[in-house]
């Protein structure tokens, strides 16, 4: 049977699972499940009051706190610390519409802009956009909430009054003949002004919990180049970036180029060769742009799309996510 929630004031429907994060204290925060005979997954749902994560960076729908193929772990929360309102306090896949946000540039201090799949927010000065801020949300918007045993759908509607609204929905269901799952997404333009932005996946993997280092690999469908330092941390070899040695504490990133047009330069895949398990990845778009950033706990290759929406149109796009098991 088929649940849902609808919130533009917290307005429950739909039966929560509980999903634990262990810091000092146990929190409790609004979740769901979805399963197949192949697949577990573990999402966080979308909470202005509870939420696992209420920053203004990242999309609020479709957090994964654990998915499992096999007895294997794909995602996971990468942190020792956890604060709802700090941008990177979340886990993956994280997907984000990096532009300043509908409206920003021609908002005065005071003023009020739009971030996909969070809300309409308030521009405090004429400073430019800080991608790491967390800003003031005005108005949450509406979202709403459906389920089946194997899928999930989050739809979030914003009305404005400076041009821009639209309705998002984002669909995640797990795939029936291969194990993994699918996020399609829907985005239409009810406003005025046309919507025009790029959207990226921070990923944020961790494959049965493993640290980066020598043990995970990161392949691309490509040969693959960085103008930036590695710090002796990491090293291309050919289509591969392969960890030299364990980060610990250090970080890398980089922006890595070699990619064309093509659909299928989209895809990537990131192993344990540890355990066996891996996860291979993309969408239906071309590339826009490809960053690589990792620190001890995480790796996360982002992919960029670029997103253009004409008033009354609508825009969709599915990425793809495929797990590996030996």
């Amino acid at each position: 049977m088929n649940k849902s929630i609808v919130f533009p004031g917290l307005v429950f429907l739909l039966f929560l699972s509980t999903c634990h994060y262990t810091q000092d204290k146990k929190m409790d925060f609004p979740s769901a499940e979805i399963g197949n005979e192949m697949v577990t997954m573990h999402l966080y749902l979308p909470d202005p009051e509870k939420g696992f994560y209420r920053a203004t960076r990242f999309d609020w729908s479709g957090i994964i706190s654990s998915v499992k193929y096999h007895n294997h772990e794909y995602f996971g929360y990468w942190k020792k610390t956890h604060d709802p309102m700090v941008h990177e306090d979340l886990s993956g896949p994280a997907e984000s519409y990096n532009k300043p946000g509908l409206g920003y540039e021609e908002a005065t201090p005071g003023g009020q802009f739009i971030r996909i799949g969070i809300g309409i927010l308030e521009k405090p000065d004429d400073k430019p956009y800080e991608t790491f801020k967390t800003y003031r949300i005005v108005d949450h918007g509406n979202w709403s909430v459906k389920k089946g045993r194997d899928w999930i759908t989050f739809e979030h509607e914003i009305n404005s009054d400076n041009g821009y609204g639209y309705v998002y929905t984002k669909k995640i269901e797990l795939k029936k003949q291969d194990p993994g799952f699918t996020i399609t997404h829907h985005l239409t333009n009810t406003g005025t002004k046309k919507i025009e932005t790029d959207q990226y996946n921070h990923n944020f993997f961790i494959i049965d919990g493993e640290k980066s280092g020598p043990a995970i690999s990161i392949d691309f469908p490509y040969d693959i180049s960085t103008g930036n330092d590695l710090k002796g941390l990491m090293k291309i070899d050919g289509q591969t970036l392969i960890f030299t040695r364990n980060l610990d504490q250090q970080s890398v990133w980089m922006e890595l180029s070699g990619y064309g047009q093509d659909i299928n330069d989209h895809r990537v895949t990131v192993r344990n060769n540890k355990t066996g398990a891996g996860v291979n990845f993309g969408v239906d778009r071309p590339l826009y742009r490809m960053v690589f950033w990792a620190c001890g706990t995480t790796y996360c290759p982002e992919n960029f799309i670029l997103i253009s929406v004409e008033p009354g149109q609508k825009e969709t796009w599915v990425s793809d996510y495929t797990f590996m098991s030996e």
